[in-house]
């Protein structure tokens, strides 16, 4: 279990806020963590691993043109996996990972690069990331990131019913 992972399971409960994870390239990860933490079930709803695009157009209902024009590396395609993976399994937060683990480049991008999504309500936030490692590492660091993103987002949160004071953002972290 990480600090990280513990800490979004008690803001989550605390809230009363329920979570949805749809990843890519960290293959369950961001989903492991969580379930490691014991009282995970009160907020964890389910998640997807989409790895190959059809996947993420038939399940979490990514934009097939979207997919065919610019890959699935891209902060489009992260929020829309973000979108509907909440959607998907009725959760109030949605979280995806979608980027390039490596060794080799995807879709045009080097290994590392990431985008990590997160919607809690009319709140969207994306997260574009450059890290540098080996595969392992890079996954880790996109699990990180994800749980990072939603700890800032469900903290940024009033309350129940309440609205973010983060707006939605694209850049480096």
């Amino acid at each position: 279990m990480t600090r990280l992972a513990a800490q979004v399971v008690d803001a989550l409960v605390a809230r009363g806020l329920s979570v949805a994870v749809a990843e890519s390239l960290t293959g369950g990860l961001v989903q492991a963590s969580l379930v490691d933490v014991p009282g995970a079930s009160r907020t964890l709803r389910g998640g997807v691993v989409a790895y190959a695009p059809e996947v993420k157009e038939e399940l979490l209902g990514v934009d097939g043109g979207l997919l065919a024009h610019r890959g699935a590396v891209d902060p489009e395609v992260a929020l829309e996996m973000a979108r509907g993976v909440a959607a998907l399994v009725h959760a109030d937060l949605g979280l995806a990972t979608t980027g390039v683990a490596g060794p080799g480049p995807q879709d045009g991008h080097p290994p590392g690069t990431v985008f990590v999504a997160a919607v809690l309500g009319a709140h969207e936030e994306v997260r574009g990331l450059e890290l540098a490692g080996d595969r392992g590492q890079v996954r880790a660091a996109a699990r990180d990131a994800a749980l990072e993103l939603a700890l800032a987002v469900v903290t940024a949160r009033t309350g129940p019913g309440g609205t973010s004071a983060v707006g939605g953002a694209l850049g480096q972290v």
